[in-house]
């Protein structure tokens, strides 16, 4: 069954949606509920919504936005439902946000960032080149400061570490791009050393981003 992809304003959230999404994520960790989702309803301008059928697969709250003039596409809290089908639902997730920033951004690169508490998270990011943090890169000054600059933009700036591109947390679930992998086992083990820092249990997020270029936009027109 093919996947159906809504992106609309999060004032347009109904309370069935906001149950329906709490129910998605009771079946995982984050157990994030409805009060919650709500107040990320307020926070948040877009809301992406996948559906298989009648039923939810998976969600993402977003904005677009210029950052000191750069565009960007800022992802904060999301979720995918963990089946068979959850590639195609964060590929859908990403392709309607990018679909999004190239009606908003055209001829432009576009940042792309979020958090993660997990390495299977970056498997969002498979259009994006210049990804921080990665393996066998030292992050130049700008880049540690685009880090600082989403912490902020995140609500997360304070005791960030933007060596580790780490923001510690408050002992709650964070508010990150909730996805685990279907091959776990092929995660780049040194992707997967990135987050060692993190204290899971404390609410730890690694804060990631990379440039989705103008070119490659163009490929989600229509």
């Amino acid at each position: 069954m093919a996947l159906d992809v809504t992106t609309k304003d999060c004032t347009q959230l109904t309370d069935a949606e906001l149950a329906e999404m709490a129910d998605l994520c009771a079946e995982a960790a984050s157990k994030y509920e409805v009060g919650l989702l709500s107040k990320q309803a307020e926070a948040w301008v877009l809301v992406t919504l996948v559906r298989e059928g009648a039923n939810l697969r998976g969600f993402s709250f977003s904005t677009l936005e210029r950052i000191g003039g750069t565009p960007a596409i800022l992802l904060g809290l999301a979720h995918v439902k963990r089946t068979s089908r959850r590639d195609p639902v964060v590929k859908a997730i990403m392709s309607d946000n990018f679909r999004r920033a190239l009606m908003a951004f055209p001829d432009e690169d576009v940042l792309v960032g979020t958090r993660m508490n997990r390495p299977d998270g970056f498997e969002a990011f498979k259009a994006l080149v210049d990804i921080n943090p990665r393996p066998d890169h030292k992050a130049s000054g700008e880049e540690r400061a685009w880090g600082r600059r989403l912490a902020k933009r995140f609500g997360v700036d304070a005791g960030y570490d933007d060596k580790a591109f780490v923001a510690r947390g408050d002992g709650s679930y964070p508010l990150v791009f909730d996805h685990e992998s279907l091959k776990p086992e092929k995660i780049d083990a040194e992707v997967a050393k990135q987050f060692k820092p993190l204290k899971v249990r404390s609410g730890d997020s690694l804060i990631g981003f990379g440039w989705i270029m103008a070119e490659e936009l163009l490929k989600y027109n229509g």
